[in-house]
């Protein structure tokens, strides 16, 4: 049981939890706007979150703090260094437009993860700034990259896609920030410490009503997109509902931040 606890962990805590529901949004929107799925894209996006969220989470531990690695972090900073190397080989293959809005990504999650001013804080530190920054990066990365490297036009349904996207990403780490309350630093300003756990909860669920009736807003409107996302809409309120400081770990690294892969399933089986 403590091996397989052990490998939880590293799951977690490598990121390929996280990277596997990146995945999964991006093979979300291939299916939503009915293209064919391109793996270069759903594996660049894989490797680079791979990459990008361990580097904002263990940058500062090795850079700064220089604690002593031990295997986990030295089996990590081994399988990030293979990601980096992939993510590369992948980047090369998707259309120059594609790559340019990469680049812009990647800035933006240095610019999250290093203070780039003498004596001044990263953007992860900036008071109630780091939802929007998460928010706009998983957007940029699961839905703005696959239409784009599709060559396809923006249209109203496009813009439609990204709100519900980034709804759902402010809403998944609302959660997060739900659990993470009496832990997290109050210079963060977080949506909780800013108005309480239950004023952000009842945020919560209201952002999820645009979030569902959006795809009514649809020309083309799909039957099948709309009982999904009341499912979608019933777990995540329930999430909300039951987040508080007192949940374990696994209740945000693993279940919630598992709503994407649940998601894709549901889509698969309809």
């Amino acid at each position: 049981m403590k091996f397989f606890l052990r490998l939880i962990d590293f799951y977690i805590n490598s990121s390929l939890h996280v990277a596997l529901s990146a995945a999964t949004l991006v093979a979300l929107t291939y299916e939503m706007f009915a293209l064919s799925t391109d793996l270069n894209v759903v594996l660049f996006v894989f490797f680079g979150t791979i990459v990008g969220y361990n580097f904002v989470k263990y940058d500062a531990l090795v850079r700064i703090q220089r604690i002593n690695m031990k295997i986990a972090l030295r089996a990590i900073t081994v399988l990030s260094f293979l990601a980096l190397l992939l993510s590369g080989y992948f980047f090369l293959h998707l259309q120059s437009i594609t790559q340019i809005s990469s680049v812009i990504i990647v800035l933006i999650t240095l610019l999250y993860a290093l203070p780039f001013f003498p004596n001044k804080k990263n953007a992860r530190n900036w008071a109630g700034v780091k939802i929007y920054i998460v928010s706009i990066c998983w957007v940029g990365a699961t839905v703005v990259l696959p239409i784009l490297n599709a060559e396809i036009g923006f249209s109203g349904y496009f813009f439609i896609k990204c709100l519900q996207r980034f709804i759902l990403i402010f809403v998944l780490i609302l959660i997060f920030e739900i659990v993470d309350v009496e832990n997290d630093d109050p210079h963060l300003q977080t949506v909780p410490q800013q108005i309480g756990v239950n004023k952000t909860k009842l945020l919560g669920l209201g952002l999820l009503v645009p979030f569902y009736f959006l795809e009514f807003a649809n020309v083309n409107f799909n039957q099948k997109e709309a009982v999904v996302n009341l499912i979608m809409v019933v777990v995540l309120s329930a999430l909300l509902a039951w987040a508080n400081s007192d949940r374990n770990k696994y209740y945000s690294s693993f279940f919630t931040e598992a709503i994407p892969i649940f998601w894709w399933i549901l889509m698969v089986i309809f």
